[in-house]
């Protein structure tokens, strides 16, 4: 079958072979993986926590959350024991 280019599925075909590289990067390298599933993850207590930073006394009191949410999901995507890695 054919689909006409200009048609709404023409140009997300289209696109979508623009992109194909791009697409399966992670067929290249065996570490890559076919979602975000991780980094979705990882965010999230920054995308929950980010109503609490609205009553951050200042500006500072906010990045200090920040930087710490930082830390923590760092040791955790690294699998260390946070409160070893926090506290020695």
């Amino acid at each position: 079958q054919q689909v006409i280019e200009s048609s709404p599925l023409g140009k997300a075909i289209k696109y979508t072979l623009g992109q194909w590289p791009k697409l399966i990067r992670y067929i290249d390298d065996g570490h890559l993986s076919i979602d975000n599933n991780r980094a979705e993850r990882a965010i999230k207590p920054l995308v929950i926590g980010r109503k609490n930073w609205l009553f951050s006394t200042n500006p500072s009191g906010a990045e200090a959350s920040a930087m710490l949410y930082s830390i923590v999901e760092t040791a955790k995507a690294n699998g260390l024991i946070l409160y070893d890695y926090m506290v020695k």
